[in-house]
């Protein structure tokens, strides 16, 4: 199997998805399977495209210890074609990736960030979302960092495992 690409989506592309970029990136280094995964974020919309990560969101990250090199961007349609799975940061952003999507293949590849959280649910206040911080204080880009470190984990497994039937596959086991 070649690199696995994951590809993370939120509204502008400044402050969620790239937090979740760093935060799985930062994983995926720590499992030393840099060479085997690929990360990016993108937004839905494109009124960032080009802008640096919203200073809160370096802020939170670099408190925490993420590195985070960015310039915003909007997912297109093609891109669909070079990710292996496109994960949305809300319900929103879900509904509009598959709806962009060129195939029920592509739109399949559509998933949300905390679906991944075990502790997530529509009861938690927050359901399967990780919140707009844009327009709040720093809080809410502490409280997305912990949604999205919570979700993480997860995510990688899933990824790995993914790796793993791949790389069987490959030598003709099942």
């Amino acid at each position: 199997m070649d690199t696995y690409s994951v590809c993370f989506v939120c509204t502008g592309n400044i402050c969620r998805s790239p937090m979740a970029e760093a935060v799985f990136r930062s994983h995926v280094a720590d499992a030393g399977l840099e060479g085997r995964i690929a990360s990016s974020s993108a937004g839905t919309g494109g009124w960032h495209i080009g802008d640096p990560a919203d200073r809160r969101t370096t802020a939170t990250l670099g408190e925490a210890g993420y590195q985070l090199v960015h310039a915003a961007r909007q997912f297109e349609p093609d891109w669909f074609a070079e990710h292996d799975l496109v994960v949305a940061l809300d319900e929103g952003h879900e509904r509009e990736l598959r709806a962009m999507a060129p195939t029920p293949d592509d739109a399949a590849k559509v998933r949300l960030l905390r679906s991944y959280d075990p502790s997530a649910s529509e009861g938690d206040g927050f359901g399967f979302d990780v919140p707009d911080p844009y327009y709040g204080d720093i809080a809410g880009f502490e409280e997305c960092l912990r949604l999205v470190e919570a979700a993480v984990p997860g995510l990688l497994a899933e990824v790995t495992a993914t790796l793993d039937v791949g790389r069987t596959a490959g030598r003709g086991e099942a």
